[in-house]
């Protein structure tokens, strides 16, 4: 039987504060030694995501949202699939969601329509507060790093135990 295959892929630019939080995120998990197939940073263009999480059981996705009214630092998790998909991205508002061009929401309703999602999407999404260009997390950002890090390493720990062969 193959192996149960784990990606986790964070979507970001330190170079516009809080949407550097995957990349803060990625660099503890590295350091953390978390076993997956595949940890990487991407701009969050929608085929590349799909290249990236191409053949997957379990992708995490690590991003940055903006949210207005937001709690910056809060945490969102979102479980994803072909019958569950994110809202519709070509909506008006789409826009104040996403902090990319197209945004996460476009790469999922692009791989539901080409068949190409991972067995599960899981996108764990940190509220920021500052975007503009500059280095560095807001604190309520830098705050929300840990507890980032732990829920990527909470869904990839319990997927890995409940793997088939394990």
């Amino acid at each position: 039987m193959d192996e149960y295959r784990i990606v986790v892929i964070g979507v970001g630019n330190e170079y516009r504060h809080d949407d550097g939080v995957a990349v803060a995120v990625l660099a503890e998990l590295a350091a953390e030694g978390l076993a997956t197939d595949r940890l990487t940073l991407c701009d969050g263009e929608p085929t590349r995501l799909m290249e990236l999480w191409e053949g997957a059981d379990l992708a995490v996705v690590v991003d940055a949202v903006h949210s207005h009214p937001g709690e910056p630092g809060r945490i969102h998790q979102v479980t994803v699939d072909a019958d569950h998909l994110l809202a519709d991205p070509l909506a008006d508002d789409d826009a104040a969601v996403g902090t990319h061009g197209l945004g996460l929401g476009h790469a999922v309703a692009l791989a539901a329509a080409l068949a190409k999602l991972p067995r599960e999407l899981l996108i764990v999404a940190v509220e920021g507060a500052d975007f503009s260009i500059g280095e560095g997390l807001s604190p309520a950002v830098a705050d929300a790093v840990p507890r980032a890090v732990a829920e990527v390493r909470r869904a990839v720990d319990e997927r890995q135990a409940d793997a088939p062969g394990q």
